[in-house]
């Protein structure tokens, strides 16, 4: 039977889990070594991408990086939390706000000795990173649409990282990557009128907050329509395999999400829509397979731009 100093540590772990958001770490990490493999360098054979320290080294680093993301957005977040997500901030209040900073800090002075294994420029990389996540939560996420480009921004920047590492320039590349920002843009939109309540206590000037639900509503569909650029690219331009399936679906499963944003009025509502996108974002993780299946039996992709 477990002590009662057994089931603190328990659940200070599982508190800091929670704030850290330690679920969606593996699935960004994941998706960073399947873009290495099928999209950043195709022409590398995909065991040596497994094995590439250096590119081991990024992916940990951002890893850490995101989650010292977490900590700051969550600390500067507690009482918006406590509006929004009231079961969910009564176990991240496990964790004192001052063990809080005190992870920030050491993981963030991890992550800068990690980067100098790989280089300097991976060292003002992630330095940069942590300042814009950082003045990201602290300012910018209380502005309407320049928090929202910036939090989308920052979603995709570890991909970035990996592209600075090969430097390979497909213009393919920035087809995924536009796709990808537009569906986390979306997120974040929605995300804002799914916490409106605590948004407009907090006197945060999100979106819907400044000028209202219609217009956050008509945003959303203006960006969800833009997807069809980079989609048509990536299936009608570029060689993307068996992925266009993928986004055959995302457009259909887009048109009966717009159908329900302008039928959703409260915040069940948009937890739903919220659910939506990121089961497409996630999905698309796994489905970057498809782009050739056949590097999974023999371990090397063909280049395709």
């Amino acid at each position: 039977m477990l002590s009662r100093q057994s089931k603190h540590t328990i659940m200070k772990i599982i508190s800091m889990f929670s704030v850290v958001r330690g679920y969606n770490i593996p699935i960004i990490a994941l998706a960073q070594y399947l873009s290495a493999i099928f999209i950043l360098a195709p022409e590398k054979r995909a065991l040596d991408v497994l094995l590439d320290f250096n590119l081991f080294i990024i992916v940990i680093a951002s890893s850490l990086t995101i989650a010292s993301g977490y900590i700051i957005n969550n600390f500067y977040d507690s009482k918006k939390d406590l509006i929004n997500r009231p079961n969910k901030s009564m176990i991240d209040r496990l964790v004192s706000q001052k063990t809080k900073l005190q992870v920030y800090f050491t993981v963030n002075f991890l992550v800068a000795i990690l980067a100098f294994f790989v280089s300097f420029r991976a060292v003002l990389f992630f330095s940069a990173y942590i300042f814009l996540i950082w003045f990201y939560s602290h300012k910018l996420k209380k502005y309407p649409i320049i928090g929202n480009l910036t939090a989308s921004l920052l979603a995709v920047l570890p991909f970035f990282a990996i592209l600075l590492y090969y430097k390979n320039l497909y213009p393919q590349i920035f087809a995924h990557a536009s796709f990808l920002f537009l569906l986390i843009l979306i997120r974040e939109i929605i995300k804002d009128l799914e916490n409106i309540k605590g948004d407009i206590a907090n006197d945060y000037l999100t979106i819907p907050v400044k000028y209202g639900e219609e217009f956050a509503k008509k945003t959303i569909t203006a960006l969800t329509i833009a997807t069809i650029i980079p989609v048509y690219f990536l299936v009608e331009i570029y060689d993307v395999g068996y992925m266009d399936i993928y986004f055959y679906i995302s457009l259909i499963v887009l048109i009966f999400f717009l159908l329900l944003l302008w039928k959703s009025n409260s915040k069940p509502h948009y937890l739903q829509l919220h659910n939506i996108l990121k089961f497409l974002v996630v999905s698309g993780v796994f489905c970057i397979v498809l782009i050739n299946p056949q590097v999974l039996i023999h371990g090397k992709t063909l280049l395709k731009i």
